[in-house]
């Protein structure tokens, strides 16, 4: 860390109790009651977090809430076994909702009955703000010159009861994301790009539930080694019966078998337990114990017909890998090259990742099929349409469009896109 004559070096002090010391976990009806009117008698915004079990259980529920307020505390409330937190939802109004990397956490709030209607999203925020590192611990660091004890966000938050340092990290997280809300909003403030920030986190609350996933099986790590129609059968059949067999216990895909069995038993193919148990994946306890379901599910593979083996690719409504563009379309790889020109050179001024900026599919697709004819140049209104219909906000087609249109307009009319030194490094990812 570097210093200078007008400024002390900052010392970063390290976080480790709350305020108000570690609260007691809420976990009956009246409790919830009594906390709901503690927090509606409250002001200003509400801090809010959520801990999963990520890699443990099956799904993505919330097993700990926790929840800090002005004027009412802080809350850990325990949502198994209880209908849902209504009662909170109701008791937090229309109040502002302060999260970190919201996109995480609202699903499982959902499922608790718990929805904002308005919402400040602490890791966008830094990433708008042109924070290098933008997890929550990073964050705090630089803007408040806090260190959080950080450890336990990977644990199995289903453990009952929570052993107290997992609480103590818990409250932590939420302890001071108020004073982080302020002082990003200042810095947002200061840079002319509150209006930019607002627009992004109203896009997180009014986004629709997210399509369900075509052919979920396709994610496995690992399966561009399967080349084969019946292999891609095979890695389909068994990822079902791993997620059959997951949901039922309620545990992690990935703790019954591991993706690179599946993959081992596409190219493998066995047809006995002995086979079976000599693949990488199957030497532990857990994958043996499903011997009988395994060679089931490869069993019922390899006789379905050709005509039901699935097709090595899904068909996309999108545009083809950029990287295939010069030989497909060299008109629409010079379009993108020059667009991404423009978007890097914005990124470096405002000091916002590219991905920030504008998405880059979205990027993509205006520049493979862009809205106007091949003999017109690039029109500002049908080009402002076609990205306001994919989603990009107000903000990113004020601050993006008229320098890419006006980048890809040069380098139609020269055939030279210009070169892009050096890019914008992103923040970091949480």
């Amino acid at each position: 860390m570097t210093t200078t004559d007008s400024a002390p070096e900052a010392v970063e002090l390290p976080l480790l109790e709350p305020s108000g010391g570690v609260p007691p976990v809420l976990n009956r009806p009246d409790e919830i009651a009594a906390a709901a009117e503690a927090i509606a008698a409250g002001h200003g915004p509400v801090a809010i977090d959520a801990e999963r079990a990520s890699g443990y259980r099956y799904g993505q529920s919330a097993y700990l809430v926790q929840i800090k307020r002005a004027g009412s505390g802080s809350f850990l409330i325990d949502p198994i076994g209880l209908p849902d937190l209504n009662h909170i939802h109701e008791a937090i109004g229309s109040a502002e909702w302060i999260l970190h990397a919201a996109s995480q956490d609202l699903p499982c709030l959902l499922e608790l009955g718990m929805s904002p209607t308005t919402l400040f999203d602490t890791e966008l925020a830094g990433r708008i703000a042109g924070k290098a590192r933008v997890g929550l611990g990073p964050l705090v660091e630089e803007v408040l010159g806090l260190r959080l004890e950080k450890g336990h966000g990977a644990a199995d938050w289903s453990t009952r009861p929570l052993p107290d340092p997992w609480l103590r990290y818990a409250v932590l997280d939420v302890e001071v994301l108020i004073e982080l809300r302020d002082a990003l909003a200042q810095d947002l403030e200061d840079q002319g790009k509150t209006r930019w920030a607002h627009e992004e986190f109203h896009s997180i609350v009014t986004a629709p539930p997210p399509p369900q996933r075509v052919d979920p099986w396709r994610r496995v790590s690992g399966l561009h080694r399967v080349r084969q129609p019946q292999g891609l059968a095979i890695v389909r059949q068994m990822w079902q019966a791993r997620d059959q067999i997951a949901q039922e216990r309620d545990i992690a895909p990935g703790r019954i078998l591991q993706d690179v069995g599946i993959v081992e038993v596409a190219l493998a193919v066995p047809t006995t337990d002995e086979q079976l148990f000599k693949l990488p994946g199957f030497r532990g306890r857990g994958a043996q114990r499903n011997a009988r379901k395994w060679l089931s599910a490869i069993a019922t593979a390899t006789a379905l017909p050709s005509d039901q083996w699935p097709k090595n690719s899904v068909p996309s409504d999108g545009p083809p890998p950029a990287r295939t563009w010069a030989d497909k379309d060299k008109e629409a790889a010079l379009r993108l090259s020059a667009a991404r020109h423009a978007v890097s050179v914005l990124s470096n001024k405002h000091s916002i990742a590219v991905e920030n900026l504008l998405t880059p599919d979205y990027l993509r697709r205006l520049c493979w099929t862009p809205p106007w004819s091949d003999d017109q140049a690039p029109d500002r209104g049908p080009a402002d349409a076609f990205l306001s219909q994919l989603g990009a906000r107000p903000w990113q087609r004020e601050l993006v469009l008229e320098p890419v249109l006006e980048a890809i307009a040069v380098a139609s009319q020269t055939g030279v896109a210009p070169v892009t030194e050096s890019p914008a490094e992103p923040p970091e990812l949480t």
